[in-house]
């Protein structure tokens, strides 16, 4: 039993680091811009974008690292650059007044919008980079360097992983899904609330993010 608990472990922080930074709710007025009134498009769409930052999270924990050292990036300077790109995303949804060029470019045409479309929209932007952004990349691919080097408990590790990743991309088709039910209960203040509150918490995460990088980084032998 004692062997499970670090798989345990590993699975609850998967959704708990990346959901705070991937925040669909935020997303959700988005979201419905592009998805209409149509009940059937938003839960095609919803589908379609939760699959999509599936495989996105997934891929970029298990390859990530590789791509890295590839280019000779080291993991400290991927979590400052993740950190400083999730602190900008949370600045930038803290002052935002929502009428960013994503937005204004979804809602130009909200009515007449084809279901081609909304499938072509389906990856970009909603999936990326409104949902899975850089941001909940360079923390997928931190969480990824952080597996076990031994063949078999790698594998062990990728499928907790992945398995952590569905729940993420569950809540994602949750939101998405009853994106209009929630936003209608929570009312424009409500929303604007939750989203100043959650970007708020967020910029403490992209700092704590950060910090750890730049710690690590002074850590390192000099070259």
């Amino acid at each position: 039993m004692e062997i499970l608990i670090p798989y345990f472990k590993a699975f609850i922080l998967v959704p708990l680091t990346l959901l705070p930074i991937i925040n669909p709710l935020a997303g959700a007025p988005v979201f419905m811009t592009t998805a209409g009134a149509d009940d059937r498009n938003v839960k095609r769409l919803a589908r379609q974008v939760a699959l999509n930052c599936w495989v996105v999270l997934v891929v970029s924990m298990l390859i990530g690292t590789y791509v890295l050292e590839l280019f000779g990036i080291s993991l400290p300077i991927v979590r400052i650059a993740g950190g400083l790109l999730v602190a900008a995303t949370a600045w930038r949804l803290l002052t935002s007044n929502d009428d960013d060029s994503v937005r204004a470019a979804l809602a130009e045409s909200p009515g007449t919008t084809s279901e081609a479309e909304i499938v072509r929209r389906s990856f970009f932007p909603i999936t990326f980079p409104l949902t899975t952004g850089p941001g909940s990349i360079a923390a997928a691919i931190a969480l990824g360097a952080q597996w076990p080097g031994t063949p078999t408990l790698y594998v062990a590790a990728a499928m907790v992983a992945s398995a952590g990743a569905l729940i993420t991309a569950l809540v994602i088709y949750l939101v998405y899904r009853n994106a209009a039910r929630l936003l209608t209960r929570l009312g424009e203040i409500g929303t604007m609330v939750m989203t100043r509150l959650v970007a708020f918490i967020l910029l403490c995460i992209g700092i704590e993010i950060m910090w750890a990088g730049w710690v690590e980084l002074n850590q390192l032998p000099l070259r």
